[in-house]
């Protein structure tokens, strides 16, 4: 199948390496010029604007791959819709909020466009390697396609969860649960490096990740990280949050569900933004490694 992706930054580079892999053709835009050049030799066919990415051929029924931050999601769909027809699919997989994602598929549905939101998940290796997706929107629209989000997906890593807007919700939760998981492990470390033993944060979560009811792709990441920087001694321990830990808590508070331990986790990355402790250097070390997402490094003032 022919897929137009939009956005070749981290995740879409990777997810179209992965669908060339498949015997997918992929034509790319990003809208950094830089970004374009950097990927010019690979096997992504690389276009230069909307109109070049989304010219048809005869009355081909055109699929377009989102993947760009949710804040910029609905300027795409605006940009592309003078060069879409009756029937073409339009792909959110990005972390957009599914009261967005609702609204959108009702906008274009009026216009005669199809729309689907993905949850997409497993960091930068998955959309390289096996992703996790998450789908939502109409039932026979995904079914027409199907075929592509299953092999991209790791072996039993895509499901179809109903109706428009479902696919962004579970991931919304997803979300709000790495949160909480991200935590315990944080605190957990840092319990160990304010006791009295002189601990190797690398064997020990090595040891952790092989066999303990722990073991898990999240301390893997911190075992990553501790490779690279023992003591996490170079970073801040600012974690940034992407907003779907937010949109998670909002919701609990909606449905009235009792959600301590994501609140928490929230609120320990507000207060990242002004203290720094080992734990949250621990949270945004596996954020770092299994997304590729911004860390603060410590600026090393000069001794007198």
């Amino acid at each position: 199948m022919k897929i137009r992706l939009i956005g070749l930054g981290k995740m879409g580079e990777n997810i179209a390496l992965n669908l060339i892999d498949h015997k997918h053709t992929v034509y790319g835009y990003d809208i950094s010029e830089e970004t374009r050049k950097k990927l010019i030799n690979t096997k992504i066919e690389i276009k230069n604007s909307y109109k070049e990415v989304l010219e048809r051929e005869g009355n081909e029924k055109i699929v377009v791959w989102m993947l760009v931050p949710n804040q910029f999601v609905t300027n795409v769909i605006e940009d592309i819709k003078p060069f879409l027809k009756k029937g073409d699919i339009i792909i959110d997989a990005g972390n957009s909020n599914y009261n967005l994602s609702v609204k959108r598929y009702h906008e274009l549905k009026e216009q005669g466009l199809n729309f689907i939101d993905v949850g997409t998940s497993g960091g930068t290796y998955g959309a390289r390697n096996g992703a996790c997706l998450m789908v939502g929107g109409d039932y026979n629209v995904v079914k027409e396609i199907e075929q592509v989000f299953v092999d991209i997906s790791i072996e039993n890593g895509y499901g179809y969860f109903g109706e428009a807007g479902a696919g962004h919700y579970v991931k919304m939760v997803h979300n709000g649960i790495e949160y909480g998981m991200m935590q315990a492990i944080g605190e957990g470390l840092e319990l160990v490096e304010k006791s009295q033993y002189d601990v190797d944060f690398e064997k020990l979560t090595k040891v952790w990740n092989h066999g303990s009811i722990i073991e898990s792709a999240l301390i893997g990441y911190m075992h990553e990280a501790f490779k690279n920087d023992p003591k996490l001694e170079t970073l801040e321990g600012r974690i940034d949050d992407s907003g779907e830990g937010k949109w998670t808590v909002e919701e609990a508070l909606r449905l009235e569900v009792s959600m301590p331990v994501i609140t928490n986790s929230l609120f320990v990355r507000y207060k990242s933004r002004d203290l720094s402790k080992f734990s949250e250097k621990s949270v945004a070390a596996m954020r770092k490694v299994f997304g590729g997402h911004a860390i603060y490094k410590k600026k090393w003032k000069k001794k007198s």
